[in-house]
């Protein structure tokens, strides 16, 4: 994920005893110049921001030249500026600017870092690295569902693990008796059972700016969470999926809970109804040194998940004796 601090400029930093007239001299030395930022005591703490366009614009006015020039910089700064934290996303960031007042849309984004003042970035340099970031992740998306694809996920997980002070939970879900649900209802109906799934995984795992969704393809969804509170949300995926999988089948099929088809091996019988499975996995126990070790838990849960008859989720224990199942 690139940050906003990643793409930061240096503009001039004045003091807020700086007089009007020494920002004018500021300008005119450097014409391709838009903004200058202020600060309060000492050079890292923002204070404020002038942007060109505002200043003449204040500067020009009837009895502007006489009132401001002469007098300190706090009186034609703007004292409230976009202020924003290094790390925070450039998806973020670009949605704080563009809904700012229309005559501040384009001034600078102020950018700190621990509280202390790191630099500026354009509206011009964030609406490329935006654009650029989007077509970054339209090549890692799952055409079929919209959410981020394997190349994605294993990024996430990877900054998880490499990060030994981040919490996080992941559920890994996939549907029993997909393949069988294809053969009967056709790939059009399937489509629409992983869209389904996508949009009941959104709804609820999506808690924070830091949670993830992911689609490992097929009907495999990722969920990373950046805590251990999971129980509340499996649940509510369990639950709101178990009424929206009658909408799938015909009244006929749901009323016996089987359809008749080829199971994975060729032999036709009676195939149960598709379920769906959650294996969770968190570090609240274990601390996960590679993403190898991790895959390794999470498909001996899934194992254990997929042998349940019906819509389940497993949460991984050490002991396999202490494993929940609900």
């Amino acid at each position: 994920m690139l940050v906003i601090g990643e793409i930061t400029e240096q503009v001039p930093v004045v003091s807020l005893t700086t007089k009007s007239s020494d920002i004018n001299l500021i300008f005119e030395n450097n014409p391709d110049l838009e903004g200058i930022l202020v600060s309060d005591l000492t050079p890292d703490i923002p204070a404020g921001l002038v942007m060109k366009g505002h200043f003449y614009q204040k500067i020009s006015s009837k009895y502007g030249f006489d009132l401001f020039m002469g007098r300190p910089v706090h009186l034609v700064m703007d004292k409230n500026p976009l202020i924003v934290d290094y790390y925070e996303s450039i998806i973020t960031v670009s949605a704080q600017a563009m809904n700012r007042s229309q005559m501040n849309l384009y001034d600078y984004v102020v950018v700190v870092k621990e509280g202390v003042l790191h630099g500026i970035v354009s509206i011009k340099t964030l609406l490329i690295k935006l654009a650029e970031v989007q077509v970054n992740q339209a090549m890692f998306t799952n055409p079929l569902s919209g959410l981020p694809g394997n190349v994605l996920i294993d990024e996430k997980i990877i900054e998880y693990i490499q990060t030994e002070s981040k919490s996080f939970t992941m559920l890994y879900l996939d549907l029993d008796h997909f393949k069988e649900y294809n053969d009967t209802y056709g790939f059009n109906k399937g489509d629409l059972l992983i869209k389904e799934v996508a949009d009941l995984l959104t709804k609820y795992a999506l808690v924070s700016e830091d949670s993830f969704v992911g689609h490992v393809g097929g009907d495999d969804f990722v969920a990373i969470l950046p805590n251990h509170f999971y129980k509340q949300i499996c649940e509510s995926i369990l639950n709101e999926f178990k009424m929206r999988i009658q909408s799938f089948y015909d009244v006929t099929d749901w009323e016996k809970q089987f359809v008749v088809t080829k199971d994975r091996n060729g032999v036709l019988g009676e195939i149960p109804l598709v379920s769906l499975s959650i294996a969770v996995v968190t570090n609240e126990n274990h601390r996960f040194k590679t993403m190898e070790e991790l895959s390794k838990v999470v498909a001996d849960v899934k194992k254990q998940c997929k042998s349940s008859p019906d819509s389940c989720y497993v949460v991984y224990s050490e002991s396999h004796d202490n494993w929940i199942e609900a």
